[in-house]
């Protein structure tokens, strides 16, 4: 068996695709490819697919990633092109390596997001932010499956910039290094923490906004997130 671990994309309107529809997407694209999917044992057998930590539903994505197993090897290059070529537009396979060993989800520290919102300057955010890193922690309110749950919105986040967003004005980029937790700390939680400490009343408009996560893998020792799939680059060209 060969296992191959994908770097994927959720772009444009398929932002708002939910894990399972996307489950059900690669699935579909799988057999269309025609890829040799190893199976698992037992009375319904499942194609062995592992997700790593997937960005919630209707935020782009550059870094999500999951592994594959084979029940014959490939060419992994080949099989990147016909894997992506069977998924819709805006779903899309950029990267693809043959796993070298070791866990992938344990190289997930930490992700990188950028968050542009509409409705206020760079300058008026700026103040909000810096408020938010200098405190150790912020509660906010979450709606989970078990019911309403206070996470803490803070303590996760590693480093917070503001910048304007070029000729537009209005508008604020806000770029987020955020360490990879359970449960994990998404954009709307880190913007509902900003409004909280902004001591805006509970009646005020949200701001509207699209966030993108950029990156997420290791953290090196500058505080950067690192690429998960150098490992297995480096084995390869070791042995090869």
């Amino acid at each position: 068996m060969q296992r191959v671990r994908l770097r994927y994309a959720k772009r444009g309107r398929l932002r708002f695709t939910s894990h399972r529809d996307f489950a059900r997407a690669l699935e579909r694209a799988l057999r269309r490819a025609q890829v040799p999917m190893a199976y698992s044992a037992g009375f319904t057998p499942h194609p062995k697919i592992s997700y790593v930590g997937a960005a919630p539903t209707g935020v782009a994505s550059e870094a999500e990633y999951l592994e594959i197993g084979l029940a014959e090897r490939v060419d992994v290059a080949q099989l990147r092109a016909v894997i992506d070529s069977a998924l819709p537009d805006g779903l899309d396979v950029v990267e693809a390596v043959e796993a070298a060993g070791g866990s992938l989800a344990e190289r997930m520290q930490a992700s990188a997001w950028r968050i542009e919102l509409d409705d206020i300057d760079a300058d008026e955010l700026a103040p909000a932010v810096a408020a938010f890193l200098a405190e150790a922690e912020i509660g906010v309110e979450r709606l989970t499956k078990d019911g309403r749950k206070i996470v803490d919105a803070r303590g996760p986040v590693l480093s917070a910039s503001v910048s304007g967003a070029g000729d537009r004005p209005g508008r604020a980029i806000l770029d987020l290094v955020v360490r990879l937790e359970t449960p994990a700390v998404r954009p709307d939680d880190v913007l509902a923490a900003l409004r909280s400490v902004a001591g805006l009343a509970r009646g005020t408009p949200r701001w509207g906004y699209r966030a993108v996560r950029l990156a997420q893998g290791p953290l090196t020792g500058s505080g950067a997130i690192g690429d998960p799939f150098a490992a297995d680059r480096v084995a390869r060209e070791t042995t090869a």
